[in-house]
């Protein structure tokens, strides 16, 4: 049997970022104690309350610990409010933790608002927040969602192949694509950066084997959706995730996901050009995203990420730094 090998995951401070000229406000958006519910797009109803899941105060460490998302609690430092749309999946479920854990308040675009307590529990409106919308429905994504909002971190997506998952009408192209170039459009021109995930393999989908995997369109609508990004005049990032693994966690609550593990694949790799072929923790991903948002040179860029054994970059960014220039070389 493999030995697990150590690696705690410690959030850095986040650093203050430049001021830039803003849009005029729009209007308030109206929010209940704990999570903000918007009221006016999405008719939903009423505080929900739950025992609020405690987020421990120090790193776990025993003679068979893992890479955890779990580390010591840091005081609030950042002015970042990151959007998180598809907060509910495999990997923004665990941005979200993430992100709560460094203290950078959110707000969740959810197309069921019930789900962020099952999995956050009950947090202050200063760190998070929950509006009702869907991004398949332009009317639902109003002005007031993105008011105050400084980063997006977009990880909506299905399978690639019929399941239950695409009851409600949930396919590829209407989520991949249709809801990406929704939500893009919606967007002020204000945000600092966009983080899209898509998947390798989309510039390749009429060859083998990706043609295989694209049989219900899911590679050529998440490289529509790149493309309309791209084209947005947004300032982004687009990060193609290898074959996820590790999740997703969608019946655990925030102490489970801060405890999540990537095992002994915690070695990243990253690459452009849509040549990486391979797997990646969702854990790996998620870090990714959130790393991305800070380095300045990402912008505009598009990377391939792959996870593999060895040590990792954890959560700190001069790792980080070096893996993305390193792609961009």
């Amino acid at each position: 049997m493999a030995t697990k090998l150590s690696l705690t995951f410690r959030f850095p401070v986040e650093k203050s970022p430049k001021p830039r000229k803003s849009k005029p406000a729009v209007p308030q958006l109206n929010c209940c104690n704990g999570f903000g519910f918007s009221r006016n797009n999405s008719g939903f109803r009423g505080q929900l309350s739950m025992k609020v899941n405690a987020v421990q105060d120090e790193a776990i460490q025993s003679s068979n610990s893992e890479t955890t998302l779990l580390s010591q609690t840091i005081p609030p430092s950042s002015s970042k409010l990151v959007l998180v749309v598809g907060a509910t999946g495999g990997v923004g479920q665990l941005v979200v933790a993430s992100l709560l854990n460094r203290n950078i308040k959110s707000r969740l675009l959810l197309r069921d608002p019930e789900k962020a307590i099952s999995l956050f529990g009950n947090q202050d409106e200063e760190k998070l927040q929950v509006v009702k919308g869907n991004t398949r429905n332009p009317a639902d994504l109003d002005p007031s969602i993105f008011e105050g909002v400084t980063h997006v971190i977009c990880c909506t997506g299905t399978t690639a192949f019929p399941s239950k998952r695409w009851d409600g009408d949930n396919t590829p192209e209407r989520v991949d694509w249709e809801g990406v170039r929704n939500l893009v459009s919606a967007l002020p021109s204000s945000l600092k950066r966009v983080v899209l995930v898509s998947s390798v393999g989309v510039t390749k989908f009429n060859e083998l084997p990706w043609s295989i995997m694209n049989l219900f369109g899911v590679l050529k609508y998440k490289k529509k959706g790149e493309d309309f990004l791209c084209e947005s005049g947004l300032p982004f990032t687009i990060i193609r995730a290898g074959r996820l693994t590790d999740g997703p966690y969608t019946s655990y609550d925030l102490n489970t996901l801060l405890k999540a593990t990537a095992g002994q694949r915690r070695a990243v790799v990253i690459g452009q050009g849509d040549n990486l072929v391979g797997e990646v923790s969702r854990l790996v991903v998620a870090e990714a995203c959130i790393q991305a948002m800070d380095i300045e040179f990402t912008e505009g860029k598009i990377y391939e990420i792959n996870s593999v054994e060895g040590e990792g970059p954890g959560t700190d960014p001069e790792k980080w730094e070096e893996l993305f220039k390193t792609a961009g070389a």
